[in-house]
């Protein structure tokens, strides 16, 4: 598997090996030893798995508060998505700095996003579908969320004149300046 960190270190893109034949392919996505190798010593409890039919759903930006934190790694089986992580740790060097990826299936990559960072992504193409490792069940009452258009922020959402399409719960998400510090450095 090849693990690379974006601009923001913590933040990896995982892109297991793909073998194909005739039939198909093989991949193993996920062994908790090869992670460990690369200084990944996660333990994931839940697999997520959404669907979101038009071009521009926007799901986030979303985390779980302790001690329900989870970490998420992100792939994407059918389709194509632009997968967003925002620092949230306060005392962090990038603190309220995002990165970006764009995560497919014709990719076969992935996206690891650790605790301390808000997690949101945009779909770019219809009948996108996203499974996603938790380390944490979900939690209602330490779900959280950040607003994903915060000026403060600046993502660059590749929406292409798209208007994204919300849950009303992700309409209502505080700023960065108005989040409580749930998480430190």
């Amino acid at each position: 598997m090849q693990v690379e960190s974006l601009a923001i270190p913590d933040v990896k893109i995982l892109t297991p090996k793909r073998f194909g034949d005739a039939r198909g392919f093989f991949s193993e996505t996920y062994n908790k030893a090869t992670l460990a190798g690369h200084g990944l010593d996660l333990e994931f409890i839940q697999d997520n798995h959404s669907m979101s039919q038009p071009v521009g759903v926007l799901r986030g930006l979303h985390f779980q508060t302790p001690p329900f934190a989870q970490d998420k790694l992100v792939r994407v089986v059918k389709g194509r998505i632009f997968d967003v992580a925002v620092d949230i740790r306060q005392g962090s060097p990038t603190y309220g700095k995002w990165v970006g990826a764009e995560i497919s299936a014709d990719a076969w990559n992935q996206i690891l996003v650790p605790v301390g960072f808000a997690h949101g992504f945009v779909t770019l193409e219809p009948d996108t579908e996203v499974i996603y490792k938790v380390t944490a069940p979900y939690a209602p009452e330490h779900d959280k969320g950040l607003a994903w258009n915060d000026p403060a922020i600046g993502i660059d959402w590749p929406l292409n004149g798209v208007t994204p399409t919300l849950s009303d719960k992700d309409t209502k998400h505080p700023g960065l300046a108005d989040l409580p510090a749930y998480f430190s450095i």
